[in-house]
């Protein structure tokens, strides 16, 4: 590879590099969370005032249509947990994967602004890019934990 191509590739490279790494950072800083922060609802993790529901994450995203699509990577890491199908359906088993939805969704949250640190080295087309890059490989997962966790909360109420 000529010296003209390598800069040319440099860009794409740098951002995919920075993106693992930081995948990597904030995946494996959230699987040494204790559970029992993750035990309870947040600020963070709570329902919407809005009127966020089960219904309308499947009304208006239809998200029960393209929910399989999605990687499910809590098995990547040591330790962590498979969120893409119920193994066991016994309350604590339950309680654990809600906890885990909650995770995720720290995780998720966490990533999507690394697309800021493009600003460094990218201009603002490759920063604009790498927004959209987040945006869109981010937020179908953050919808999906919510649902999940609401679909969860359902089972569990008393």
């Amino acid at each position: 590879m000529s010296g003209d191509a390598a800069m040319r590739w440099a860009p794409l490279l740098s951002s995919a590099m920075g993106w693992l790494l930081w995948c990597l950072l904030v995946g494996g800083l959230a699987n040494r969370l204790p559970l029992a922060w993750l035990a309870q609802e947040s600020w963070l993790s709570r329902p919407r005032p809005w009127g966020e529901g089960v219904e309308a994450y499947e009304r208006c995203l239809a998200i029960r249509r393209w929910k399989g699509w999605l990687p499910d990577a809590g098995g990547a890491l040591p330790g962590g947990v498979v969120k893409a199908h119920l193994a066991r359906q016994d309350r604590p088993s339950l309680e654990r994967l809600l906890a885990e939805t909650r995770r995720a969704e720290l995780v998720h949250l966490a990533l999507w602004p690394f697309w800021l640190a493009t600003a460094l080295w990218l201009p603002p087309p490759g920063v604009l890019i790498n927004l959209l890059f987040a945006t869109a490989f981010n937020l179908p997962c953050l919808w999906l934990q919510r649902y999940n966790r609401l679909r969860l909360q359902r089972i569990l109420a008393p």
